[in-house]
């Protein structure tokens, strides 16, 4: 009987060990882990992980499957713990609790495709390296987010255009965080070299746009050859990967209201077409095809800011904002989207000027402003605020580079009893003399021009109302405004009333004295 009964025991002990315990190993399906609990082990009473920082994160348990209650980054690694109370009759044996510690790395899966043909008719297949439960597709700002009833490593994303980029992301669990997203590019099923273009072709483009070029092959197939811009454009190529190549502007890039026109590799086909996906283009270009974008122009509100800012305008702009940072990025964004404020005028000028000025619109005042400017910058003078004028409105911004001739503005009164010219300069009036505009025949346009062109002396000739033709030499301090129309000295007997061509007539000395107030840009107002 006692053998019987140390048998018994030591049956007990074993059946304790072999059935009182609980095991926790990673999840084979969608959970993190699983606590396996003997038969004789307990009750699992509760679990908690950790990350590698030693911050929590939340669980759910069921039926001894451990389950995340908030996104985890796939990769990451956790300390899982759980915790096992064992009955009392076992208690005093092995402990009142049993802690079962695992430390786990949660799967990852990575794309597999990252370039690929499709062919007409068929779905954009992406792979994987691991089966994923939840996927995410499309361009940055706009992603679709899909939950799959099967995990898989190959999904079909369905039709899409014959080519084009898409950025994916997987996790093989749903409740992992989706890992940023990777481009995917693929290309129509064939032998050519195409190439796909972000930003899509003819698309509208910031001044400092990446320009994203993924070919079909290799870089390495292309050989020596890269893209080509029509017109230099300041920055870098660089290589992202082995099919993919992207230029990064720098300083003020492609510049304000610019066309930019890209010249791929010889025998590239383009892949052109909407914003997200592209189609092919019917053609292969052997010297190389080309694609174009275009960046919008800054806006005239900021122009004038600029233009004030630098004195070439009699106003003063006052930012309801801390003012642009001088780098080129803010001046661009500026340029853009300018700041607001107010402007007032630096002096009392006359109302026929005043009464012009409208901060939203270009006039006669923004166009002498800027032909001052392209003037005093060896730009080509036409009152145009193209791409090189704003990089070097921007440029003179930043080195405080001012108009150095202050304003001046030429006031003829045309159909006044006595026809007189006025000159102010900075808002005193400097010379207010007798003139002479055009006759009936031939008069002088009412209007407000920009001085385009200049001279100390020249040989003035033209047609005379009556058809004749008349030449005269020698005709001193000549400013062109208008045409043929320009201010310059001329003898006469008299002066007051109209008697020109259609030119301002002026005495010798008072032409003398109003020319070196009139460079290029210097606004003349013929008012009636």
């Amino acid at each position: 009987m006692l053998l019987l009964a140390v048998v018994a025991v030591v049956g007990l002990i074993a059946a304790v060990l072999l059935l009182g315990d609980a095991s926790l190993v990673p999840d084979a399906g969608n959970g993190l882990a699983t606590v396996d609990v003997e038969a004789l082990g307990g009750t699992l009473v509760g679990a908690t992980a950790h990350d590698a920082h030693g911050h929590a994160v939340p669980l759910a348990v069921h039926d001894g499957r451990i389950v995340p209650r908030s996104h985890v980054a796939p990769g990451a690694l956790l300390t899982v713990t759980a915790t096992v109370r064992r009955p009392s009759w076992t208690g005093w044996a092995l402990g009142k609790q049993s802690r079962q510690r695992l430390t786990i790395r949660t799967p990852k899966a990575g794309l597999r495709t990252r370039w690929t043909t499709v062919r007409s008719g068929s779905g954009l297949r992406v792979a994987f390296a691991a089966p994923v439960a939840r996927l995410a597709y499309g361009t940055a700002g706009h992603m679709h987010h899909v939950v799959l009833h099967h995990p898989r490593r190959v999904v079909d994303l369905g039709g899409q255009a014959a080519a084009g980029t898409l950025l994916v992301s997987g996790a093989p669990r749903t409740w992992e965080g989706l890992p940023r997203a990777a481009p995917v590019t693929w290309f129509p099923a064939g032998s050519a070299t195409t190439a796909v273009v972000d930003p899509a072709p003819d698309a509208s483009i910031s001044p400092t746009s990446k320009l994203t070029l993924t070919f079909s092959k290799p870089l390495s197939a292309l050989g020596s050859a890269r893209p080509t811009f029509a017109a230099p454009v300041d920055g870098t190529w660089s290589r992202r990967d082995s099919h993919t190549l992207v230029f990064t502007p720098s300083g003020v890039g492609f510049g304000l209201g610019a066309h930019v026109q890209l010249t791929l590799p010889a025998g590239a086909q383009l892949v052109s077409g909407g914003s997200t996906t592209q189609t092919i283009s019917d053609t292969t270009a052997p010297s190389g095809a080309t694609v174009s974008w275009t960046v919008p122009p800054g806006s005239t509100l900021r122009l004038h800011e600029l233009l004030s800012q630098l004195g070439y305008l009699p106003l003063d702009f006052h930012s309801d904002a801390a003012p642009v940072a001088a780098g080129d990025g803010a001046q661009l964004r500026a340029a853009i989207d300018p700041p607001r404020g107010s402007f007032d005028w630096r002096w009392d000028l006359p109302s026929q000027l005043t009464s012009q000025w409208n901060p939203d619109t270009e006039t006669a005042i923004t166009r002498g402003a800027l032909m001052a400017f392209q003037s005093d910058r060896e730009l080509t003078v036409d009152g145009l605020a193209g791409p090189d004028v704003w990089s070097a409105l921007i440029a003179a911004a930043r080195e405080h580079k001012t108009n150095a001739h202050g304003y001046s503005y030429v006031l003829v009164h045309r159909d006044a009893a006595q026809q007189t010219a006025t000159l102010i300069h900075n808002g005193k009036t400097i010379i207010t003399t007798p003139g002479n505009t055009g006759v009936p025949a031939a008069p002088t346009e009412l209007g407000t021009f920009p001085v385009y062109l200049r001279y100390d002396e020249t040989t003035m000739s033209g047609t005379n109302p009556d058809g004749s033709r008349y030449v005269d030499p020698g005709i001193k301090w000549v400013s062109y405004f208008n045409g043929g129309d320009a201010l310059h000295a001329f003898d006469r007997a008299s002066y007051g009333s109209p008697q020109s061509v259609g030119c301002v007539e002026l005495p010798e000395s008072a032409a003398a004295k109003i020319y070196p107030y009139t460079p290029i840009g210097t606004l003349v107002q013929i008012a009636a």
